[in-house]
């Protein structure tokens, strides 16, 4: 059982790393539009309307999530180790 959950943070990782890496190439890509006489309230309008932009924030908790430790059982297996000796 404990495998099945590592193997879900595993993927939970590395989906939020994608997701991040994937929107910061399109950020980065669209300071562009600052050479063209864009402001940069214009510029932060338009990539908070963007989808592809949008996923930075959907990967940040998933990357959260992933690195999140259990600190209910540690104190459990601290309890035990405790109990034992």
């Amino acid at each position: 059982m404990n495998i099945i959950i590592m193997i879900k943070r595993i993927i939970c990782f590395i989906l939020g790393v994608l997701l991040c890496s994937n929107s910061l190439t399109f950020i980065i890509v669209y300071l562009n539009l600052l050479r063209m006489d864009y402001s940069f309230s214009n510029y932060l309008s338009y990539i908070s309307n963007r989808l592809e932009c949008f996923t930075f924030i959907i990967g940040i908790p998933l990357i959260i999530v992933s690195l999140k430790k259990e600190y209910k059982k540690i104190i459990i297996d601290k309890t035990i180790i405790r109990r034992k000796q």
